[in-house]
């Protein structure tokens, strides 16, 4: 593998924003980015009221928010939460809601440049696959706080360019990533898989997608 899997008994941060971000240096972290179009906001309500009525099913939400419960919760309780949503989420993506500009090799061609023009330097980049209207991606980072500041320097380099190619204004990707650290080598194996095959699943045909594999050590 080019990084590492995450310790849990070694030194990790967890950052507070829309959702909890969770990172340790050079440990290798699944990460999704999509455009801002690709889920719309109804469909966004609909999963918020599921995840507090799913919380309240089980006498774990008492009257607050899902996400001021979500981190105090039961560790495989908190999987099994996130296992639940984070399906609807990718299910969701997969049916290439939105303009989905990112099936055009041109643009596609923009992020995957970004995503390797530092790959060894400032980061280690994994298998990533660019679907019409999100991205996939395994990479591993040398410190805590580099993820955020790389994944906002793809983010805003990559927007800034489509947009312009586009004659387009405003934002392009949702303002934060989904990210999770990968826990065993057989998590591992598994989202490669997950990568490789996503254009299969969401019945792309060859050209509205772009794959990378990075070479085996």
């Amino acid at each position: 593998m080019f990084g590492e899997l995450f310790d849990p008994t070694s030194e990790f941060d967890i950052e507070e924003r829309l959702r909890p971000h969770w990172s340790q240096a050079g440990a290798i972290v699944f990460i999704t980015i999509r455009t801002h179009d690709s889920i719309p906001t109804e469909v966004l309500r609909r999963w918020d009221r599921e995840k507090n009525q799913w919380l309240e099913q089980r006498k774990l939400l008492k009257g607050r928010h899902w996400s001021d419960v979500i981190t105090t919760l039961d560790p495989q309780i908190a999987i099994d939460f996130k296992k639940v949503f984070n399906r609807c989420r990718e299910n969701f993506l997969d049916t290439c809601y939105g303009a989905c500009v990112l099936e055009r090799p041109e643009l596609a061609k923009i992020v995957a440049d970004s995503l390797l023009k530092f790959d060894g330097e400032l980061y280690q980049i994994g298998d990533f696959v660019i679907m019409p209207n999100h991205v996939h991606l395994l990479a591993a980072f040398p410190t805590e706080i580099s993820m955020k500041k790389q994944c906002e320097s793809w983010t805003r380099f990559t927007g800034t360019r489509i947009n312009r190619i586009n004659q387009t204004k405003g934002r392009f990707w949702q303002q934060e990533p989904f990210d999770h650290l990968v826990r065993s080598l057989r998590q591992y194996e598994y989202l490669r898989e997950y990568i490789a095959d996503n254009p299969k699943k969401a019945n792309l045909r060859s050209g509205q997608h772009f794959y990378y594999r990075r070479p085996d050590d």
